[in-house]
């Protein structure tokens, strides 16, 4: 749209406290979408990282971007990061016992 003279916020939420760093950036064509790339200081102080998922949303003249919580791992994850060497091993004794135990 040539001659649009809209302004958009770019608004970044997170639970903290609200970001401080500004940037004025471009929008560029990224394949079929538009991108922005953000500042280190914007990003640090959004606490964002790379491949960190966010929600993005209109919010009347404001485009929000919103951190998004880590979802928690599956049982099927937990268990493909078991590492026995690293976490001790068998979790329960096999030798003698030790007091009262009936085995």
């Amino acid at each position: 749209m040539t001659g649009d003279k809209r302004m958009f916020t770019l608004t970044f939420r997170h639970l903290e406290r609200q970001a401080m760093a500004e940037a004025v950036l471009d929008i560029k064509q990224w394949g079929n979408s538009l991108g922005v790339r953000l500042p280190a200081a914007v990003a640090r102080e959004a606490h964002l990282r790379v491949d960190q998922r966010v929600r993005v949303s209109v919010e009347g003249a404001r485009v929000v971007i919103t951190p998004l919580a880590p979802a928690s791992p599956t049982l099927e994850q937990r268990l493909a990061n078991f590492d026995p060497a690293r976490h001790g091993g068998e979790a329960m004794a096999t030798g003698p016992a030790l007091g009262a135990e009936r085995w």
